[in-house]
């Protein structure tokens, strides 16, 4: 099944994010790698591809998982998460319509 990990940025978190992202997107690669992504990037606070210093609400994957269990743990091991980029990650089952 399809869930879907929306983290939100703790209050000044921009300067962690960018120190952790190297380690974030290879953990995310892997997802790809294994055909179980679906979709994943940032939510910035401002209406551009780059907002330098105003920085970001949070981020956004929606990936396959075994269970809500699976997604939650893959969720907390996010290289985000551990380094406190985040002040809170939902996980919640998502279905994807097809059109």
């Amino acid at each position: 099944m399809l869930y879907l990990i929306l983290g939100h940025d703790k209050p000044d978190a921009l300067p962690i994010r960018q120190a952790t992202r190297p380690a974030h997107l290879d953990y995310v690669r892997v997802l790809h790698e294994q055909g179980r992504l679906v979709i994943v990037g940032p939510r910035p606070k401002i209406d551009t591809l780059t907002p330098t210093e105003a920085g970001y609400f949070g981020s956004l994957i929606i990936a396959e998982f075994a269970s809500l269990q699976a997604a939650q743990a893959w969720a907390a091991q996010d290289p985000y998460a551990r380094a406190g980029v985040f002040e809170r990650v939902d996980v919640q089952p998502f279905i994807q319509v097809q059109l």
